[in-house]
């Protein structure tokens, strides 16, 4: 059991420099942050007793499941399966849009095929029971959110999608299952839960964007030359000017989700 000791919050490095530290982050179940009335911060996965009761105020409270299946650090293709690729003779038709939008707005172009083959297969004109429209399945409200003036229009559903992504990415510091929920679910439910929301289709949404991205399309080239994966996109320019965009994973994404729920709380 992990219990630290509490610290002024003006010493919000030391914080946050041990969450990152604890090398068992990653099989923590529950992490809670309290306040007592003086300021001071207590990070711990137990409730507060004994020399620690002063801490009565909880800051925030966040799930981490034992199973890897639903890890935002794990992105392995034997977590979630693997896909049978798809029948649509369409299924390549938006490549260069889903690679232009994508170069635009620093989301990997795999990620997105894999979210456009779950959301529609690849059917332009799809609309679901509640709204949603085109490829990529933007309600309403989130194409006038992201400036869409005709979502059945390929290249401007694909180019609003990519909005979205980017910014639920920068939303969950590129917790790629987080943004994918959230796309699923709404970035209300990905706050309110902590995570994934605790809802069966969007488990089963994240699971399958996420199975069919790394089975079928991470290594596609025909998306991209380059190598890439989920998580954490850094970028290099090539000889013409043009930023290449690369996207590698990290070991340590629980370890510093701590440091970030540390930092949010004491911001």
């Amino acid at each position: 059991m992990i219990n630290i000791a509490p610290l002024m919050t003006r010493c919000l490095s030391s914080v946050l420099l041990t969450a990152i530290a604890l090398p068992i982050a990653a099989q923590a179940g529950n992490m809670y942050i309290y306040k007592d009335k003086g300021g001071q911060v207590l990070l711990t996965n137990v409730n507060p007793s004994g020399n620690f009761d002063k801490f009565n105020k909880k800051v925030k409270t966040t799930y981490y499941k034992d199973s890897n299946a639903y890890n935002a650090g794990s992105n392995t293709s034997a977590d979630y399966g693997s896909s049978t690729a798809s029948s649509s003779g369409s299924r390549n038709s938006y490549d260069s849009y889903i690679r232009a939008s994508a170069e635009r707005h620093g989301v990997d172009p795999a990620l997105m095929k894999a979210m456009m083959h779950t959301e529609s297969a690849f059917n332009p004109n799809a609309r679901s029971p509640v709204g949603a429209q085109g490829l990529m399945q933007l309600m309403p409200a989130t194409a006038r959110r992201f400036k869409v003036s005709n979502p059945w229009n390929p290249a401007d559903n694909i180019e609003g999608s990519a909005k979205y992504i980017a910014w639920l990415m920068r939303r969950f510091n590129n917790n790629v299952e987080f943004a994918v929920a959230g796309y699923n679910a709404g970035e209300g439910n990905v706050d309110k839960y902590n995570g994934i929301p605790p809802f069966k289709e969007t488990r089963n949404y994240v699971k399958s964007v996420m199975s069919r991205y790394h089975s079928l399309y991470k290594n596609d080239s025909a998306l991209s030359g380059k190598t890439m994966n989920a998580n954490n996109a850094s970028s290099t320019t090539n000889g013409s000017g043009m930023q290449n965009v690369s996207y590698g994973t990290s070991s340590n994404t629980n370890s510093a989700s701590y440091a970030n729920s540390a930092y949010l709380a004491l911001r």
